[in-house]
């Protein structure tokens, strides 16, 4: 039973998908006497946490019962008063834990604190899973870095567009959904201007009740036109990143990045950390062969979704979703850990972490 409320917990949290950041995603779930008699999700910074949401539908109903959350009650005074003094105010008698904290500050303090009041504690319930959920938040609180996915669609031989440039569609419509909710998942979306200039994109997520992540785009000398997709739904702010000195007026949504050189491209490094200082806390990158493989050689991605679609396009003069690399020797490859295996009709996904 615990791993039914656990899995329960982290469906509940989702519900909040691409809406908690910097705040993880917790679910929460009571159980007394079998029976499941309360449940609550964080869905906001500055709202109520789980705990929270589930324990103030009982009033005093709650005494003698178990309480499942897939992220261990926050131990400090936030934005909100700490979740194990209401925990153990409501007479819960045992708490199951999925993982651990990794915010320093609470790392274990709420569950040491809960075991002190005399609740009974079980920690590791689906740990990976949870782990896996807030993946973004513990690379956030543990490297003060933004998390990097890199999503590419791509023929069975590894090509994003014929030699022409034509590449709609390679994957179906269901894929072309998912990718919709990775938008809504991910705090911002990067591409290149050359991407923008070829596909003018509107970078946007078209999925029901989604949220439009923040639009990214690596604009060295400022050569996107404003009338571009990509400039239109002010509702939704936009990054340029782009050498100093570039003497171009923008809309008061968009925000200028002036980045440092490397190489005569922008320094990626330099943009992800700030984009981090921006308070953009996950980024998912869609572009070209190119930026995709500079993003790959500098150590900067996560994780990775590739969508591969059963088609041959078999020229050598069309073009890879990844270059620049160079690498001669197998044993230098790039190795990814694959996660999930996703079957849309006949197109894969495949989701993976990067060694």
């Amino acid at each position: 039973m615990h791993i039914e409320h656990m899995k329960r917990c982290i469906n509940l949290a989702r519900l909040a998908e691409g809406r908690t950041a910097p705040n993880p995603m917790v679910g929460a779930v009571v159980v007394k006497d079998g029976k499941v008699i309360a449940e609550g999700y964080h869905r906001q910074p500055g709202g109520p946490h789980a705990e929270v949401d589930a324990l103030s539908k009982l009033g005093n109903k709650a005494e003698g019962a178990t309480l499942y959350v897939n992220l261990e009650p926050c131990s400090h005074f936030g934005k909100t008063p700490p979740c194990a003094d209401l925990v153990i105010r409501s007479g819960i008698k045992k708490l199951i834990v999925g993982m651990t904290d990794p915010n320093p500050i609470v790392s274990g303090r709420g569950i040491e604190k809960c075991r002190q009041a005399g609740i009974e504690v079980v920690e590791g319930i689906l740990k990976e899973e949870c782990l896996e959920l807030n993946e973004v938040f513990v690379k956030n609180i543990t490297q003060k870095k933004a998390f990097v996915a890199l999503k590419t669609a791509t023929t069975l031989d590894g090509k994003v567009a014929t030699r022409t440039g034509s590449s709609k569609w390679i994957t179906n419509e269901k894929s072309r959904a998912y990718v919709q909710k990775l938008r809504n998942r991910y705090g911002g979306i990067l591409t290149s201007a050359s991407t923008v200039l070829a596909d003018n994109p509107a970078l946007t997520c078209r999925m029901d009740g989604g949220r439009n992540p923040v639009r990214i785009i690596l604009d060295k000398d400022g050569t996107v036109p404003l009338d571009y997709k990509v400039f239109e739904d002010n509702s939704t702010r936009v990054v340029v990143c782009q050498k100093s000195g570039i003497k171009k007026t923008y809309p008061d949504y968009v925000d200028v990045l002036e980045c440092p050189l490397k190489d005569n491209h922008l320094d990626l490094k330099y943009v992800i950390s700030q984009l981090y200082e921006m308070q953009i806390f996950s980024v998912m990158v869609e572009a070209g062969g190119t930026l995709n493989g500079a993003f790959l050689k500098e150590g900067l991605v996560d994780k990775f979704y590739q969508f591969i679609a059963p088609k041959i396009i078999g020229d050598d003069r069309a073009k890879s979703f990844v270059s620049g690399l160079n690498i001669e020797d197998v044993s230098n490859c790039i190795e990814l850990v694959p996660k999930h295996l996703h079957f849309f009709d006949k197109d894969v996904i495949i989701e993976a972490c990067v060694e």
